[in-house]
Parts: C-alpha cells; sequence; structure tokens
C-alpha cells in the first residue's frame, strides 16, 4: 500500500490536534449543557473504586429522583430554609467513599458549579446546602465513621458524624475518656470542629480544634491531604477558620481527654423575684475563676413575665468535692446536695442536651426522620467587663418585652485563657469573660413572622451593644448571622468586603487565613456568602 505525503500529513496533524479536538467537545457540551457535563464526569472510570459499596452515581440525587426532596430537606434543621421558592441544588451526592467526595469537588469545578457542603445541616444561615446559583449539594450524612483507639487516647471521626454518636462511640470504649465538644448531639462534627467548637469542659481543655492533631482534606484539584501533606499552615486555617472555605473535610483525629467516671450535674433556676438578678452579677466575677473542673452556663428567659435564670453546671468530679468548691467560691447560690446528680459523663451529654434524667446513653445516636418544624434565628457577642447591676436591669427589662428571646451565658476562663489568640484562627480567648448566644424560634409560616421575630432578636442585640466587646464586636463563625456582614453567592467576594465579617470572627488572624487561601485555592472555587477569599478578589 502507498501513502501519499498529503495523507501523512494529515494523519499526523489529526494525531497532534486530537487532545485540543476533544477539549474543545468538551467545552462545548459544558456551555451548551453543564448539567449534561457534571453527569459525564461523574461517570468517569478515574472514580471507580473496588471498596466503594456503590459508584458515585450510585450516592447521586437529582430532581427527578423520588428521594431528592426528602433527603434535601431531612438534614434541614431550619424552616427558613425549606420553603418552596427557597432555591434547590441542581444535585445531591451522599457520600459513602472518598472518590465519591473527590469526584463531587473535581466535577463541580468543571461544570462552573457550587459546591456547598453539609455535615449536620445546622448551619444558622442555611449557607452549607442553599446558593443562589447553580450549586451541588455535598451531603456528608452517610459519611460517619467512627474508630476509637484508647490506648492512644484518640478518635477519628469522619465529617459527616454528629456529636453524640462521637460521644457515645467514645462512651463504649472508656469510661474516663471524654471530648471537647458542645451540647447539641444531633450537630455534625465536621462544621463543628472546623469552626472552633465549645462545650463543658473548654474551662479544662479547650476547644475541640484546640485537641485536634491530624485531618484528612480533599483540596480543589481533588487530591487527598492529611496534616502532613497540606501544612502546617492549612491545617491552622481549618481548624477554627472553616474547613468549607478551603476545602472538603474528611475526617478529623482528636486527642480525647480524661474525664472522672462519675460526673456531678446540677440546674437551679432563679427568677429576678428570687434574686436572680444579684446572682447574674456575682456570677460574672466568679464563673471564669472557678476550679477549671466548674463550668456554669447561664439559661436565661422569659417565664410568666419575668425572667427565670438557670445555673446549669458540669463538674468533672463527685457531688462532695464540688459542694465544698462552690461554698468557698459561689455561696450565694445556695447550692445543696440533693440539687444534684451523679452520672457517667457520657450521660451528662444528654443532661445539657435536656433529655429526662435516666435516659440511656442510645439517645445519642437518634437521627431525625422528618424536617424540622421551627424557624430559627441566632446571634452572639462576647463580653469583656461586668455588666453593672444598673445595666442588668436594662437588659433584663428589653428581655420581659421581646418574650421569646433565649440567651445563654457560657464563661470563659481557666484554658480558654492559656492559649493564644493566634494558635488557631478562632481568636476569642484571653479579656472574655463569657459568650452570649441568643437564640429566638417561631412556628408561623410567612414573611411577616419571620420579619417580625428577627426584629425582636435584632433589636436585643442593639440594646446589649454597650456591654459587649467593641471595634469590632466580635461574633462567633458557628453561629452563623448574615447581620454582621456578608458577600453575595454569586462568587462576587472581595477582602475588603470579607474583612468586615472576618474581622469579627477571627480579628488579626482574619489576614492570615486570606494568605492561606490565596495559596490552596487562588480561584476561589470553595466559597459561601461568608467564607474567605484569596487576594485577588
Amino acid at each position: 500500500m502507498v501513502t501519499s505525503s498529503s495523507s501523512l500529513s494529515f494523519l499526523l496533524l489529526s494525531t497532534l490536534l486530537a487532545p485540543t479536538i476533544v477539549l474543545l467537545l468538551q467545552s462545548s457540551v459544558l456551555h451548551a449543557n453543564p448539567d449534561a457535563y457534571f453527569h459525564t464526569c461523574l461517570s468517569n472510570k478515574r472514580w471507580k473504586n473496588p471498596s466503594a459499596p456503590v459508584s458515585v452515581t450510585g450516592a447521586l440525587y437529582t430532581r427527578d429522583n423520588s428521594s431528592f426532596f426528602d433527603i434535601l430537606s431531612l438534614h434541614t434543621r431550619n424552616k427558613r430554609f425549606n420553603r418552596p421558592y427557597t432555591p434547590k441544588p441542581i444535585a445531591i451526592i451522599t457520600p459513602f467513599h472518598e472518590s465519591h467526595i473527590q469526584a463531587a469537588v473535581v466535577c463541580s469545578k468543571d461544570s462552573n458549579f457550587q459546591l456547598r457542603i453539609r455535615s449536620g445541616g445546622h448551619d444558622y444561615e442555611g449557607y452549607s446546602y442553599v446558593s443562589d446559583v447553580p450549586f451541588v449539594l455535598l451531603d456528608m450524612y452517610t459519611f460517619k465513621s467512627i474508630h476509637v483507639n484508647i490506648q492512644n487516647a484518640t478518635a477519628l471521626v469522619e465529617a459527616g458524624a454528629s456529636l453524640g454518636q462521637l460521644y457515645y462511640k467514645v462512651a463504649q470504649n472508656s469510661h474516663v475518656h471524654g471530648v471537647p465538644g458542645g451540647i447539641c448531639p444531633s450537630v455534625g462534627t465536621g462544621g463543628h470542629f472546623g469552626g472552633g467548637g465549645y462545650g463543658n469542659v473548654m474551662r479544662k481543655y479547650g476547644l475541640a480544634v484546640d485537641n485536634i492533631i491530624d485531618a484528612k482534606i480533599v483540596d480543589v484539584n481533588g487530591h487527598i491531604l492529611d496534616r502532613k501533606s497540606m501544612g502546617e499552615d492549612l491545617f491552622w486555617a481549618i481548624r477554627g477558620g472553616g474547613g468549607a472555605s478551603f476545602g472538603v473535610i474528611l475526617s478529623w483525629t482528636m486527642k480525647l481527654v480524661e474525664v472522672p467516671p462519675v460526673v456531678t450535674v446540677f440546674r437551679l433556676n432563679r427568677t429576678l423575684e428570687q434574686g436572680g438578678s444579684d446572682l447574674v452579677y456575682k456570677w460574672q466575677h466568679v464563673a471564669p475563676n472557678l476550679h477549671r473542673d466548674i463550668f456554669i452556663r447561664l439559661q436565661i428567659e422569659v417565664r410568666q413575665k419575668t425572667v427565670r435564670v438557670s445555673f446549669v453546671c458540669e463538674f468533672l468530679g463527685r457531688v462532695d468535692r464540688l459542694l465544698s468548691l462552690m461554698e468557698k467560691s459561689f455561696p450565694e447560690l445556695g447550692l445543696t446536695k440533693s440539687d444534684c446528680f451523679e452520672l457517667p459523663w457520657v450521660n451528662s451529654t444528654l443532661f445539657f442536651a435536656e433529655w429526662p434524667m435516666g435516659t440511656v446513653a442510645e439517645a445519642l445516636l437518634y437521627e431525625p426522620k422528618r424536617p424540622a418544624e421551627s424557624y430559627f434565628k441566632g446571634k452572639s457577642d462576647y463580653v469583656q467587663k461586668v455588666i453593672s447591676k444598673e445595666g442588668l436591669q436594662s437588659v433584663w427589662k428589653k428581655f420581659i418585652e421581646s418574650e421569646v428571646i433565649i440567651m445563654e451565658w457560657n464563661p470563659y476562663g481557666g484554658r480558654m485563657w492559656d492559649i493564644p489568640a493566634s494558635a488557631t484562627p478562632f481568636p476569642h480567648r484571653t479579656g472574655n469573660l463569657f459568650q452570649i448566644q441568643y437564640m429566638i424560634t417561631w412556628y408561623q409560616d410567612g414573611e411577616d413572622a419571620i420579619n417580625h421575630n428577627f426584629n425582636i432578636l435584632r433589636s436585643m442585640y442593639k440594646i446589649m451593644t454597650p456591654f459587649v466587646s467593641k471595634s469590632p464586636r466580635q461574633a462567633y463563625l458557628n453561629y452563623r448571622d448574615r447581620d454582621i456582614g456578608a458577600n453575595p453567592s454569586n462568587g462576587t467576594i472581595n477582602v475588603d468586603a470579607a474583612r468586615i465579617y472576618g474581622a469579627k470572627f477571627f480579628r488579626e488572624n482574619f489576614d492570615k487565613l486570606v494568605q492561606v487561601k490565596t495559596k490552596v485555592d487562588p480561584e476561589n472555587f470553595f466559597r459561601y456568602e461568608q467564607s474567605i477569599p484569596p487576594h485577588k478578589y
């Protein structure tokens, strides 16, 4: 067979141009139909892994799937973000294997879809599962393995596991180890730890992030990194700076903390008529300076047109020692032995979650079977100077007018004052006496009800201005609050706009977070309304 020189040239040119032609065809498909491109990308054999129980397409739900809306709403903990006109994702991926998460990142990026990452669904502003632009929801609740190593006193927990599941698993392996985490069992560890994660043992052991010793993350290129391969700067950033600005957290490795076989709890209620205001004034002086084994939070609400203050305590020890310490430090509270309950640490987590006394530990494994039926809005503050008795009276007056707000005051001191503000992105350390969370819940549908309750909460927040931190007025990342500043979800995020909320969440640590972001995600793929932007934006 004789081949002409022109034929040879054509074959050679075709071979050289083949990759370019493929790219042009892919680009054409992407621009014409990004949904089809996304599904084609997920079907790529690159994502097939023999150890995965199903393929990534087997973990995919689109709007024509009968389970799509059930899965979307099941872990939507706030009815504000489960209404008919709430933006819905173009697809949901419920990963069972690391390769599914890698595929979600790469294929969403290549298809020009945003990726939102939901761990437990408690995002106060719904940023982890709602966007105004086309987006894919990576719903991590199926990615929830937990491995406890008591010999090394560590736990490896995947990001979709809840706090309750982690507490239960640790308690199944040891009665003298605990976890420095929050009090709501259904909160996901992925987001909770990424934003700081405070709880009842923070005065003894610090935050959850203060006890994280390793992590695995999928970066913007779909690579799986651990602490060693990601480097110390990125490891620093995801421990308090919010992992979702930098990648997808796969798992955390945490150092467990020592707890006694038996701890003591109590809840004492005092109204204003029972001297509650004077006790709150005294608490401000005492609570941050108590023995580190004592944590006494205030839960403040309106009952029968008066303020009721609940003093809720966890003590890492037996009741007799607690009574001795309280008699020396806070005798005004009038604590007696009959007020107290001794129980294992794991059961104390149920006590703080307000389950009835005697509830079995298996209740920590409870998962919701239906969407939230209530609406919710939260805010946060930090108090650095004792509120005077006169100041408290003005707080109570406005609080009684509100009727429906709940405040929680969480004391600092102890280990929280030992750790430098720059040790992690979470900066709220020395100088803070206590943190405040404001919460309002309602059940009425409609925009009028939303606006009414928002105004009540904002009015209370305004009244508190003289008594809280200033320049900036600080806020806790895990208590998302659009009111303190936010960017649109269409990607038009810039450093100056982000600094408005970033300084409140992170103070001086914001600039370092921007530097890390610029290095690991310069094109700002991982973004949401209060994320960390790279320098160029």
